[in-house]
């Protein structure tokens, strides 16, 4: 069974997006409030998808993102933020990250991450 982590210490924010994630993949869904606890499962747990929020314990998902690939640089990553694409683009570029996700993530959303990780080789 494949596993998604979201990192994020609002896990209401993310309710219907795990869910929808949960149900559309079968996926197993892990969660982590903190940076130490995202690595630490990132290791140990080897999720096929990394989901980060905006901002996790005020640290920001975009250096989160960057602490993941420096531990596992095969793990895809998703992140939340509200910049345009070509703000986001610039800001995450040589992170890999695979998609940028909106400040309040749905099952639209999740319907969109798995539609891109089924293309991923």
């Amino acid at each position: 069974m494949s596993k998604i982590l979201i990192v994020t210490s609002e896990n209401q924010k993310f309710t219907g997006f795990a869910d929808a994630l949960a149900r559309e993949s079968g996926a197993q869904i892990l969660r982590a409030d903190s940076v130490e606890a995202a690595l630490d499962s990132v290791s140990t747990a080897k999720p096929t998808l990394v989901v980060i929020d905006e901002t996790v314990g005020g640290i920001p998902g975009l250096n989160i993102a960057r602490s993941i690939l420096m531990k596992n640089a095969m793990v895809n990553q998703a992140i939340v933020s509200p910049l345009s694409p070509e703000e986001f683009h610039e800001a995450s570029e040589g992170l890999g990250i695979m998609a940028q996700l909106p400040p309040s993530p749905d099952a639209a959303s999740a319907k969109m991450m798995l539609d891109l990780l089924g293309k991923m080789p």
